[in-house]
């Protein structure tokens, strides 16, 4: 999402567990508060303690009223009830006819409530609110289809020693969908897979067909299908749209989507090599000293760390003093994720033993997901 110069970003505190991820922000005087994690914000009237997570539509409910899903539905307490306006993260592109048909449904236990926008920006939908249940983007069942923003996100499943097959899932998703959350749900759904990292955005048509092909082009590569519908309202499951059977190892693939025209509307080259370790290396990886093990999987901590828990991850080693204040304002000073990440693995490896172990205890703390496929846990 787009941060304001008005809004100061916050990563909230995370509780994860199997079947849910609640998000929690302690705020302690007015402003704009951006969620660096779901690109919500929150205009604080004064301190207040918000808990919000995402919860499923109930699609049968809003097709009744005529309507369907154009984000997550956020379910939001507020106990000071000081929170006065939301502002909704959209994928409308503004310069479509798109956002002109989007409202915010409200539930609650007494049923549901449609809200007329106060103001629809280029990147959020904001309503004034005072009760706190659930909130999300919806639009028109007939509204006119116009392209969106939207991610084209990928999760591997490398090869198990000694077979030589991996699989790569490719999922159309709309644009704001929060990516901790697609990767929970998968989790739960499919099992392991490892995220990987590359540039997703792009623009897509809802309920348009679009077509992947890959380079090498041959009988150790299969795509199925080789074309699938975007479905702009993918909010709940998040279904994979390819899967990639590689027949054997590759250290790098690329992968082309193409429109009815023929068009490239999204193309990558995706490193495959350091994207995810066999299972059995992961498992012996246990077995090594703190150090060795930040060590084994540094290229793949660096391509598979996200920005948000990179940011939680450098405030828990200074505060636990693993890193001391010149090193922390030298990463601070990184704009570039990798390069950052990388500054960060490299430094505390350093240190030993002691702050390798800590680094490792706090990553599992904040990311499981990730160090269930580094081998960590």
């Amino acid at each position: 999402m787009l941060l304001k110069s008005s809004f100061e970003e916050f990563t909230p505190d995370i509780t994860v567990d199997e079947d849910d991820e609640s998000y929690r922000f302690l705020c302690s005087c007015p402003g704009l508060y951006q969620c660096s994690v779901t690109g919500l914000v929150f205009h604080m009237e004064g301190e207040g303690d918000v808990v919000y997570r995402i919860v499923s539509w109930d699609r049968r409910l809003l097709a009744q009223h005529h309507k369907k899903p154009a984000g997550p539905l956020f379910d939001i307490k507020c106990q000071q009830k000081s929170v006065c306006r939301l502002h909704l993260p959209h994928c409308e592109i503004p310069s479509t006819a798109g956002c002109q048909f989007l409202s915010v449904a409200h539930l609650n236990d007494e049923g549901i409530e449609f809200i007329a926008p106060h103001k629809v920006t280029e990147t959020h939908v904001i309503i004034n609110i005072s009760g706190f249940s659930g909130y999300g983007n919806i639009k028109d069942e007939d509204s006119p289809p116009e392209p969106v923003r939207a991610l084209v996100l990928l999760f591997y499943r490398p090869p198990n020693y000694p077979d030589v097959e991996s699989l790569l899932n490719v999922l159309m998703l709309p644009g704001n969908v929060v990516l901790s959350d697609v990767r929970r749900t998968r989790k739960k759904h499919v099992g392991d897979e490892l995220y990987i990292e590359t540039s997703p955005d792009c623009e897509l048509l809802p309920k348009q067909e679009y077509t992947l092909s890959t380079c090498p082009e041959d009988d150790s590569v299969l795509v199925q299908p080789t074309t699938a519908k975007f479905h702009s309202d993918n909010y709940d499951n998040y279904f994979t749209s390819f899967q990639v059977d590689l027949e054997k190892i590759l250290k790098h693939i690329k992968l082309f989507l193409r429109d009815t025209n023929r068009h490239s509307v999204w193309e990558r080259r995706v490193c495959l090599s350091s994207a995810g370790l066999t299972k059995s290396c992961r498992q012996s990886a246990l077995n090594l000293p703190s150090h060795q093990k930040l060590f084994d999987i540094r290229s793949s901590f660096i391509e598979g760390i996200s920005g948000p828990v990179l940011k939680s991850l450098l405030d828990k080693l200074f505060e636990k003093k693993v890193l001391i204040d010149s090193e922390r304002e030298s990463a601070d000073e990184m704009q570039n994720r990798g390069d950052k990440a990388r500054l960060v693995i490299d430094t505390v490896r350093r240190k030993g033993e002691a702050a390798s172990s800590e680094m490792i205890e706090f990553l599992c703390e904040l990311d499981p997901f990730l160090c269930e496929h580094l081998g960590l846990i």
